[in-house]
């Protein structure tokens, strides 16, 4: 099971955390500055897995990560998954962010967290991998996208009607709306303009 997802910068910022334990904030902080001084230290020639740190669960679990340019990619797991699975599963991430980026970068994961944690949502989720085709994910990446935009039409739609009321030109307010056998009374409102 995936303990934690970490992505750090060289120099330890974090750019994105998600523990699939609960800790307090404090832990959390303690975790990610544990595991980049654990991960940061190694040589580029060795291989990607390691023992778990103090506060993360000690032998039971291990740090298998990635380095690519900038960023450290770091799944805490405990002894039931498979380390090679997991490097797998950090490249159909890398692969996957880089198709919804084009290129990603460092500022794509600051500007776009809430779709990096998407994409992460479409691939684990409470620890358990869920799905490691990448043209699955991007799909339902995709459809996300669509949805939103669709969505960001309808909000906007009592703002263009209140436009378009106040774009009218009406000689004056009607005193009386009839709509076939309903009519409404309009009080005295202020005008628009």
């Amino acid at each position: 099971m995936i303990k934690a997802i970490l992505i750090f910068n060289n120099h330890g910022k974090p750019r994105l955390s998600k523990f699939y334990e609960h800790y307090n904030e404090d832990t959390e902080q303690q975790i990610i500055r544990e595991t980049f001084h654990l991960v940061s230290k190694r040589d580029e020639n060795v291989c990607n897995f390691l023992e778990g740190g103090l506060l993360i669960g000690g032998l039971d679990y291990k740090l298998i990560y990635r380095h690519y340019a900038t960023l450290y990619f770091v799944f805490c797991v405990d002894s039931s998954e498979s380390e090679l699975g997991i490097l797998d599963l950090i490249q159909v991430f890398v692969e996957t962010l880089d198709k919804c980026f084009e290129n990603v970068c460092e500022l794509d994961l600051i500007f776009h967290v809430d779709k990096v944690h998407h994409i992460l949502a479409e691939m684990v989720m409470g620890g358990m991998v869920l799905e490691t085709n990448m043209n699955e994910i991007i799909t339902q990446v995709d459809a996300q996208n669509k949805m939103e935009k669709s969505e960001a039409g309808i909000a906007g739609a009592p703002a263009r009607a209140v436009s378009a009321v106040k774009n009218m030109n009406l000689p004056e307010m009607p005193k009386n709306i009839n709509i076939g056998d309903i009519s409404i009374k309009v009080p005295n409102l202020p005008s628009f303009k």
